[in-house]
């Protein structure tokens, strides 16, 4: 059965970091890249960051640019987001997805998605 499973969402203070994961079974993500999107309350699903399955070149939008960092395992067969100095406006659930091998930023394109984890970021 192919399945996507995020965790690693929280509550968690501004400035905070968290460390979301994304772990595949099912079928190995060697050859998938992997996106990182969210939505906000009221808010569209936006894709905030994906790791391409050949050369590794990654995308992240400007809103978290320079905080978050999107990484793979493949041998762990698990993505991973890193998202520090966290702001409340990066409240949201996240999900992963993934598509076959590039980021082609286009929702229709990613085959398989997570069920989402919630983070949310207040003091």
């Amino acid at each position: 059965q192919v399945q996507l499973v995020e965790s690693g969402g929280e509550l968690v203070q501004p400035g905070g970091s968290l460390r979301l994961s994304c772990a595949a079974s099912g079928f190995s993500l060697d050859s998938y890249a992997i996106g990182w999107f969210r939505q906000a309350a009221g808010k569209e699903r936006e894709e905030i960051s994906c790791v391409s399955s050949t050369d590794g070149s990654t995308y992240y939008a400007d809103s978290v640019k320079g905080r978050f960092t999107i990484s793979r395992d493949n041998a762990k067969n698990t993505g991973y987001l890193q998202m520090n100095s966290l702001k409340p406006e990066d409240t949201a659930v996240y999900y992963c997805a993934v598509e076959r091998l590039t980021c082609s930023h286009s929702f229709y394109a990613f085959d398989y998605w997570g069920q989402g984890t919630q983070v949310t970021v207040s003091s």
